[in-house]
């Protein structure tokens, strides 16, 4: 069996360059990922962040331009923040990239977790108020199906209804037709999304997840998962809810680690001191303003209790971080880490970033091609017999 490898191209400015420079920075990694089979590459959805912790507002522009200099590497969003967005523009936009690609997109999904972001783009999805942004969650993607996979669609719910009631259409040129209107009152019924995707029924959907009840939300819409950062005692504890909630829902045995992409925080150098030194202290600074909101409750093995501390985040350093979730050392170090993934999880697909704020370019590109030509190689095809727990 194959497994899938990807770049989470979370694209960040911690130390304010031109914009320009970000973006080409990005194309140098998605064109080299390209170039060397990389399956996959993947950018994130931010805003307001003037701090430069995560400085990609448009996944999907971004990935205009990237599937223009590709031709093979799957172009995914991790994730579409779709409560922020109207669903009829973004399944056209995210329709309008399958196209483009001639079907190279995997649809990434996500609720918010950040409130500066979710308040100011949408009323409507404010986190204060998690039922209700979860149940605009939950209509946004059904209007997104909808309009991918139905010629002439209607909907009807608590915050879009789709036509607008009472619309008279007439047109010359358009020919009446009771697929999508009323043909005595020329109100519309239905309406139609132009362009559909190239992919059918429609592009694969990604959802990143936290909570269990995510998780087993996913599994039981057919929703693939995209997981981060707990251990991987913890993360067999989530890929097994996912696995019986999916298998239930599909009514067959669904082997464990199907259906599921981890991303991981990778940084390949020579030596173990090497990559602490050239992306460590990086890595601390993007993880302490994760934890800010999160705490280090994702962090913990199942049952672990940390000691007391002053301050909520005063046990995150590199050695706190690094023997839990961190692929940074030398390529034998991190295949070593992978292989673990792969031997408790049955891990399929991975996802890795070097290019956390504040590391030099060069230095993450360096990074990237140690693990593509040292890591990958031993890694892609999983020969490691999954240990399956009873």
């Amino acid at each position: 069996m194959l497994m899938n490898i990807g770049y989470f191209c979370n694209t960040t400015n911690w130390t304010k360059k031109p914009y320009t420079q970000i973006l080409d920075e990005a194309r140098d990694i998605a064109i080299y990922c390209d170039k060397n089979g990389w399956d996959s590459i993947w950018f994130t959805e931010h805003h307001f962040n003037h701090e430069g912790m995560e400085s990609c507002a448009n996944p999907l522009m971004i990935g205009t331009d990237i599937a223009a200099r590709t031709s093979k590497i799957r172009i995914g969003q991790a994730a579409n923040i779709i409560t922020f967005h109207n669903p009829l523009r973004l399944a056209e936009d995210i329709a309008t990239l399958d196209q483009l690609s001639k079907g190279r997109v995997e649809v990434g999904i996500g609720r918010g977790v950040y409130g500066r972001e979710a308040i100011h783009m949408n009323i409507e999805a404010d986190l204060k108020d998690q039922s209700k942004n979860k149940r605009l969650f939950e209509e946004t993607l059904t209007i997104m199906k909808k309009a991918w996979t139905e010629k002439f669609f209607s909907h009807q719910g608590e915050f879009y209804t789709y036509p607008a009631p009472d619309f008279i259409w007439q047109h010359d040129m358009s020919p009446p037709s009771e697929d999508f209107m009323d043909l005595k009152t020329n109100k519309l019924k239905k309406i139609s999304v132009v362009p559909q995707p190239y992919q059918k029924p429609h592009p694969s959907i990604w959802q990143v997840v936290d909570s269990t009840g995510s998780i087993e939300w996913a599994a039981k819409n057919g929703i693939n998962c995209i997981m981060w950062i707990p251990t991987v005692k913890t993360l067999k504890k989530r890929f097994e809810i996912y696995k019986n909630a999916k298998s239930e829902a599909e009514k067959k045995d669904v082997p464990i680690g199907e259906g599921i992409s981890l991303v991981r925080d990778m940084f390949v150098a020579e030596t173990m001191e090497d990559a602490e030194k050239l992306a460590g202290k990086h890595m601390i600074n993007y993880m302490k303003w994760v934890c800010h909101w999160r705490g280090l409750g994702n962090h913990m093995n199942p049952g672990e209790e940390l000691p007391q501390t002053k301050g909520k985040l005063d046990l995150l350093n590199y050695d706190f971080l690094h023997k839990r979730n961190m692929l940074f050392g030398t390529p034998d170090y991190v295949i070593g880490k992978i292989k673990e993934l792969q031997s408790e999880l049955n891990l399929q697909n991975l996802l890795v970033w070097s290019s956390m704020p504040g590391v030099k370019h060069e230095d993450a590109m360096r990074s990237i091609k140690l693990f593509n030509n040292e890591v990958i190689p031993k890694i892609k095809t999983v020969k490691t017999k999954f240990k399956q727990t009873r």
